[in-house]
């Protein structure tokens, strides 16, 4: 998830990073994992993770039910829980935190899903967004409810000590992707022994590049969301305690945009001449955009973090270049920032004879606010509630965090919600994109049984005749 602390330093370096990079043909898999021809490799590509512990895992074996309205809470925790289940998870999690990759360089990360995924018998295809997969559980037919885990890793060194410690210099799993990735599949496996009970089709998708590259837009320009009616997705919170799960109705994470503005001299003749003068009274003016344009029960924030000029004391620069970021709650007020923010750099920068031009990336680093649909918000809450208890279930405050899944909620009914992984004995104290974070890895269970439990009832409760 995106970090308001991080977006104002590392985003707009990494946003520029993916400029030039390409997206691979889909090719389709549903049983040997196989690399994208179309990746330029250096060297021949060794998988670093173990190969797979349970090559004959008899805990997929289909079950039947118990009878019971409520038999699925016990079945899907009980199967969440097992030793064999809990071990199958924390592997996976573990060699993924150990080999970080950044936003669609998951080469690695993609092969150890589809090498579990194979594991499970479960189909699968790839790739989409270049590294993405896409797997398929269930009777084929509608209706098809999809789950989603980011993969991407982050630019930071790790510094926490422990024996699952990142070997990546200068790359860390310091948001929870790996945790995410682990749970989905633990859902996997639930929801395989499991799939003679579903009432239609999951859809399980493992997306690159969140943090930087919008990947949920790729993986939907790459037909990830085919036939699909809901989407839901979770993200760890040290902000929660362990396995409680929050949410809320509406507006849950903030839009989140950059802007790189680039104020130059318009007529290096003219006395009127001043691009130091010019810069200053646009950041001066921006500042007031939210403080004398927004409803001040709207949060909003416009932050200018960059300012490059010259290094020559004495000597007025023919160019400036200012960069920052914006957030708004909600879609009317984030655009009108973006307008705002434009038309003040350039009319500012007229009044001192220059000229502006501004970049928002919006092809690499534009995201909407986060709305949650208010009956797929309920849903989460009712089966967090019912699997496991009221009491380990929030309401959510909104937050000024950014996540690239709002471009799932554009295009259909959504949720997303909050996992908790605070545990102080296990050092699960930090924020997100901290050096020092960690999880606590008790969750991982839990999220698995949560994620399955909510594609199983979204289609127990929207089955079709013959589905």
């Amino acid at each position: 998830m995106m970090s308001p602390n991080f977006h104002l330093s590392l985003a707009p370096l990494l946003c520029l990073l993916f400029l030039s990079l390409l997206l691979s043909p889909t090719s389709y898999s549903t049983s040997l994992s196989h690399f994208d021809e179309d990746i330029p490799l250096s060297r021949p590509l060794l998988s670093p993770f173990p190969p797979p512990p349970y090559k004959n895992n008899t805990s997929c074996d289909p079950i039947t039910s118990s009878g019971t309205n409520n038999g699925w809470k016990e079945e899907i925790l009980q199967m969440a829980k097992r030793e064999e289940a809990l071990k199958w998870v924390k592997e996976a999690r573990r060699s993924i935190h150990e080999n970080p990759e950044l936003a669609y360089e998951e080469i690695k990360t993609s092969q150890l899903v589809r090498d579990r995924l194979d594991e499970i018998g479960v189909g699968y295809r790839y790739p989409l967004a270049r590294t993405g997969v896409v797997a398929t559980i269930g009777t084929g037919r509608p209706p098809i409810v999809a789950l989603r885990a980011d993969m991407d890793a982050l630019p930071i060194q790790e510094l926490v000590e422990w024996k699952y410690k990142s070997k990546v210099e200068g790359k860390m799993h310091a948001c929870g992707h790996d945790a995410h990735v682990a749970m989905l599949l633990g859902a996997a496996r639930i929801l395989k022994t499991r799939e003679n009970l579903l009432k239609g089709t999951v859809k399980l998708l493992f997306q690159p590049a969140e943090e930087a590259g919008i990947g949920a837009k790729r993986m939907i320009e790459d037909g990830a969301l085919e036939g699909v009616e809901a989407i839901f997705a979770a993200h760890v919170s040290s902000q929660e305690q362990s396995s409680i799960i929050g949410s809320r109705p509406g507006p849950l994470l903030a839009g989140c945009g950059f802007f790189k503005a680039i104020i130059q001299v318009s007529n290096p003749d003219s006395t009127k001449v001043g691009t130091i003068l010019a810069a200053s009274t646009v950041v001066i003016s921006l500042q007031n955009l939210v403080s004398r344009e927004a409803d001040p029960l709207d949060s909003q924030v416009v932050s200018v973090g960059m300012i490059n000029a010259t290094d020559q004391h004495g000597l007025l620069p023919d160019e400036v270049v200012l960069g920052g970021t914006f957030r708004a709650f909600s879609n009317d007020s984030f655009y009108q920032l973006r307008q705002r923010i434009e038309e003040v750099i350039v009319a500012q920068s007229r009044v001192y004879g220059c000229e502006a031009s501004v970049d928002f990336f919006e092809d690499e680093s534009f995201y909407p606010p986060t709305v949650n649909d208010k009956l797929m918000y309920e849903h989460v809450k009712n089966v967090a509630v019912d699997l496991l208890g009221t009491e380990n279930y929030n309401e959510a405050p909104p937050v000024m965090g950014s996540e690239d899944f709002t471009f799932y909620s554009q295009v259909l009914p959504s949720a997303f919600f909050y996992i908790g992984v605070r545990n102080e004995s296990a050092g699960s104290i930090h924020q997100g994109h901290s050096p020092y974070f960690m999880i606590d890895e008790g969750v991982l269970p839990v999220g698995a049984a949560v994620h399955a439990a909510i594609a199983e009832r979204y289609l127990a409760e929207n089955k079709r005749a013959g589905s």
